[in-house]
């Protein structure tokens, strides 16, 4: 993201509990190391947020992760328009 030039991100997780992991770092201690690298990765961007999104409601990204794990490659996907339901929460 920085690469290119994005510097106002949001990141969305079907991982509810990843979402509260990074939202409540005090509460998960065995995690603090990785907090700590999720931490001053957060500080290259002016404004980041990790937010939930149901599978249900965003079958193309659940399409999209299904494929990749099919695959013996790394699989990065990112457009330019912003999903439906990211629009309709803004």
């Amino acid at each position: 993201m920085k690469n290119l030039r994005q510097f106002q991100v949001t990141f969305a997780t079907d991982c509810s509990q990843l979402v509260k992991i990074v939202s409540e770092p005090e509460e998960w201690p065995v995690f603090a190391s990785y907090l700590e690298d999720i931490k001053s990765l957060k500080e290259v961007f002016t404004r980041s947020e990790i937010i939930y999104v149901p599978r249900t409601q965003n079958s193309r990204a659940d399409s999209l992760a299904r494929s990749a794990r099919k695959q013996p490659s790394f699989v990065v996907h990112m457009d330019q328009h912003l999903p439906e339901w990211f629009t309709e929460s803004v």
